[in-house]
């Protein structure tokens, strides 16, 4: 199987400088050939002699109905590449991305231009969406005079909790914390979490789960019971609509509780839970792990779904 390498993103998002900057690392100068598959073109091309002393071949497909197994395959009997770089053309449906079998995707990362991101996020919402939800690195570049950073990162980690994100200006790698902006108080006992709130708890404590370690968190949530949990755990949690209402996920950690056999699926609880950080076979790591410190039965609210875009609820 040969590695591909997918480097996502809108024109002039920096794809290329990205690719370029990667093909020229010794890390990445292993024996054999390298193709290049290049889907749009700007103004910043490759050079030929990196591409010479990379042993590089740069091939361009312009018409998204080309991009197809059978196209690859012909690229692939042409140059027998040892790897694969894809420069993915921003403006085409990741959905219909498809690979030879005989190629296997080795790593997805999508590149943004920070300056341009509430642009594509307000109006190419279905397209990014797309090219986030399976990268493993998303890189915002030029960030430059962005004050509100960590609103860019709660966006994406609402569309792909396990991206690693990295922010750069000019002279490097920006560090973006969510301290002073959780949207409830993290002093409180229990620390009470609206709608929106438990959004970003849950996201928060994904990547600082230390920050709620011995903590009560209370809020209003749905139950779910996994067929292959124990019988003393459940999970309550809250759909989230990433991008539209047919692309919802369910956020939620797992609860031990010793009534949980008689809770129901779906079901709408308000629950105060201790939150400490655990080895948790079901995230196959550590993360946070719940228990039940109170629990009473409600009606569904008003607001059943988390709404990223509005922290009012």
């Amino acid at each position: 199987m040969k590695p591909v390498y997918v480097i996502n993103g809108f024109l002039d998002s920096g794809k290329t400088d990205f690719t370029k900057y990667t093909l020229a690392q010794p890390y990445f100068r292993t024996k054999g050939t390298t193709l290049l598959i290049v889907c749009e073109e700007g103004e910043n091309d490759y050079d030929e002699k990196l591409l010479t002393m990379t042993n590089t071949i740069k091939e361009v497909i312009e018409d998204e109905e080309d991009f197809t197994p059978a196209t690859m395959m012909a690229l692939d009997a042409k140059y027998d590449p040892e790897r694969i770089i894809v420069e993915y053309n921003g403006m085409w449906n990741y959905k219909n991305f498809k690979l030879p079998k005989k190629w296997r995707l080795e790593q997805q990362i999508t590149i943004i231009d920070a300056s341009s991101f509430v642009l594509y996020f307000s109006n190419m919402k279905s397209l990014l969406s797309e090219q986030l939800r399976n990268s493993e690195l998303i890189l915002f570049n030029r960030c430059d005079g962005i004050e509100d950073l960590a609103s860019y990162k709660r966006n994406v980690k609402a569309i792909n909790q396990r991206a690693d994100i990295i922010f750069e200006d000019q002279n490097g790698e920006v560090d973006v914390t969510l301290d002073e902006d959780l949207p409830f108080d993290l002093n409180a006992d229990p620390i009470e979490l609206n709608n929106f709130g438990y959004g970003m708890f849950y996201l928060d404590a994904l990547e600082h789960v230390d920050r709620y370690d011995g903590k009560n968190i209370k809020f209003t949530a749905m139950v779910s019971k996994p067929f292959d949990m124990a019988d003393n755990a459940f999970v309550p949690g809250r759909l989230a609509m990433t991008c539209c209402a047919e692309d919802m996920q369910f956020l939620g950690f797992k609860c031990e509780y010793d009534q949980a056999s008689s809770l129901k699926e779906k079901e709408w609880i308000t629950v105060t839970c201790n939150v400490r950080k655990a080895l948790v076979p079901e995230y196959q790591g550590v993360g946070p792990l719940l228990s039940v410190v109170e629990l009473e039965h409600v009606s569904e609210p008003a607001n059943p779904v988390i709404d990223f875009s509005n922290p009012a609820v």
